[in-house]
């Protein structure tokens, strides 16, 4: 049987003011939360929570049927709770029904997979933390931040826990073979890889309100019947898409949320199911290997990562970010952490593109973007030099760290040997004590222990009186 999975991406930047060289050392706050707090609030109202209100509808109506799956950002949900928290309480709804599948991805929307290992594990491992400790939910999916993916990520990724992971079906990587199965990775057999398929899903995301498209309308029952029309053996079609596609991309004059609400009764006559990742990995068999050598996306015509990283400006940005990355880490400073987390996210980077128009920017030119950006970046590495010098190395930085680590593990150790020798001081204390107090309970017992002696010495002395009358009876 042919089945659906959808995911909803969801995503909000923490979104930079404009940050002037006069202001570099005298201003260390660097975020502009009028705009943050307008743009939120604004694309929660349009999008999040009647789309969020369509899927609990969806379930209630399919009585569990309808099944599908979210992937949300750590800065997405830090300011959801501070704007609209009401949003978050019907994202918990969600995770309640157990319909609706929790994905992970990297909490500050980054691309750390693709310099800094440790820092990306350290961002997917406290989005995880933060869906365990808000919905009660252990992601086992991945999905990257724009569906980036390749072979050398696979094997940390298995290592992590997870089991799947959603990338994008690329064609040049694919060939002739279709997104419509399931693969493993090549580097990391066990890892599960899921694959977008890009024309179903740009078909909602792109062209639903294209009135020139050869296929406007779309509708329900239209969509329905190109999936179910795939080739019987091919058992899964994976729609992911930006949740904003219903209700901003798309407004809700153009019959966006009626089009998704109608898809599970057109799915229930055709014979097709939607499962979510976790289910599409346990029921269904992967068809072989896929082997991915170098990093895919789901954005631009390439597919790949040149729409953040395609010009000097994006490069020279991103290298001098990550080039403190070790030394942040290090560092004890709690702001300066979260600055480092929020100033890692790639919208930053897509808004100094160039190789193509780039909606939603607040900046009137990539140039202004970066100039802005580096602006902020020098004070940020201002305050990291407080704490670790730049003058230091990274030879010395390391040995540095070294030391340090060898410190703390060389105290962990003598604080254990100190508390071991405590106790043992402590016993040979109660151990004397009891020795001292011994002497006092025995001397009864040694004056008991004499008596028998006396008594005997006692009864010697008659026997030596008895010895006359012995002689007596011999005469």
């Amino acid at each position: 049987m042919k089945a659906i999975c959808f995911n909803f991406e969801i995503h909000q930047p923490f979104r930079l003011k404009r940050y002037r060289f006069f202001d570099i050392g005298r201003d260390h706050y660097y975020y502009d939360d009028f705009l943050n707090d307008d743009i939120v609030e604004r694309v929660a109202r349009n999008s999040y929570i009647p789309a969020a209100e369509t899927l609990l509808r969806m379930v209630e109506a399919g009585q569990g049927r309808f099944r599908a799956s979210i992937a949300i950002s750590g800065t997405a949900f830090e300011q959801f709770e501070q704007y609209v928290p009401e949003f978050i309480d019907l994202l918990k709804k969600l995770a309640d029904t157990g319909c609706i599948e929790f994905v992970a991805q990297p909490y500050a929307y980054s691309l750390a997979c693709l310099t800094d290992p440790e820092e990306f594990q350290a961002q997917v491992m406290a989005t995880c933390s933060m869906l365990k400790n808000r919905f009660g939910v252990k992601p086992t999916v991945l999905r990257n931040t724009e569906l980036i993916y390749f072979d050398d990520l696979a094997p940390q990724i298995a290592a992590m826990g997870f089991k799947g992971v959603l990338t994008e079906g690329a064609k040049h990587i694919l060939g002739w073979k279709s997104p419509d199965y399931i693969y493993t990775a090549a580097s990391a057999p066990k890892l599960k890889l899921l694959l977008r398929n890009a024309k179903l899903s740009d078909d909602i995301a792109a062209r639903f309100g294209d009135s020139s498209w050869a296929e406007f309308p779309l509708t329900a029952d239209k969509y329905i019947d190109w999936i179910a029309s795939t080739p019987a053996e091919e058992q899964i079609v994976n729609i992911f898409l930006n949740m904003e596609v219903f209700g901003d991309l798309h407004p809700a004059t153009s019959g966006i949320f009626q089009f998704l609400e109608a898809l599970p009764r057109f799915a229930a006559e055709r014979g097709v199911d939607f499962v979510t990742p976790s289910e599409a990995i346990s029921k269904i068999k992967p068809v072989g290997e896929l082997s991915i050598m170098h990093p895919i996306s789901g954005a631009g015509e390439e597919r790949d990562t040149s729409l953040w990283l395609g010009n000097r400006l994006q490069n020279e940005a991103f290298e001098k970010l990550y080039s403190v990355a070790e030394r942040v880490r290090q560092c004890d400073n709690r702001r300066l952490k979260q600055d480092f987390e929020y100033l890692q996210t790639c919208d930053h980077l897509f808004y100094m593109g160039t190789k193509q128009a780039i909606p939603f920017s607040p900046y009137d030119t990539p140039f202004a973007a970066f100039t802005n950006y580096m602006n902020v970046l020098a004070d940020f590495l201002m305050r990291v030099e407080e704490e670790f010098p730049s003058k230091v190395d990274n030879e010395e930085l390391n040995s540095l760290l070294l030391t340090i680590s060898n410190q703390d593990a060389e105290i962990e150790s003598l604080n254990k040997e100190l508390t071991s020798m405590r106790k043992d001081i402590e016993q040979y204390n109660i151990e004397h004590r009891r020795r001292e107090a011994e002497p006092e309970a025995e001397a009864p017992k040694a004056t008991k222990a004499r008596k028998p002696k006396a008594e005997a010495a006692t009864d010697e002395k008659p026997k030596a009186k008895r010895k006359p009358a012995a002689k007596k009876a011999a005469k």
